[in-house]
């Protein structure tokens, strides 16, 4: 809404919205809960947002998959997709992929 108060009614594309953190592997799937939760408190804020005029037109959360920090390197995890560094780079598809394929496929009304 502060974009929306000093530039006016222009359209808003959210670029790059996420989360870095270190997601934990337990029972074989990478458990990333705190990225849903920032996720869903974003895409909250947006319906929001919407609702009160701000004229949202994309929503693009950051990223698909693990990638390279230039501040933390490999440490934190980024993605949708786990890339295992140990395993010749395998990709695994975090907790975050299926809710997030979940939440397209219902047009944000499975959050």
């Amino acid at each position: 809404m502060m974009i929306k108060e000093r530039y006016g009614d222009i359209p808003v594309y959210i670029t790059e919205n996420g989360l870095g953190a270190v997601d934990p592997i337990i029972d074989g799937e990478v458990v990333d809960d705190p990225r849903i939760d920032f996720l869903r408190v974003h895409i909250d804020a947006l319906e929001k947002a919407i609702a009160l005029g701000a004229d949202v037109r994309g929503y693009y959360p950051w990223s698909f998959i693990d990638l390279l920090s230039w501040l933390n390197g490999y440490k934190k995890q980024y993605g949708f997709v786990y890339v295992d560094h140990k395993q010749n780079l395998a990709r695994k598809r975090k907790k975050s992929f299926f809710w997030y394929k979940d939440v397209i496929a219902s047009r944000g009304e499975n959050r």
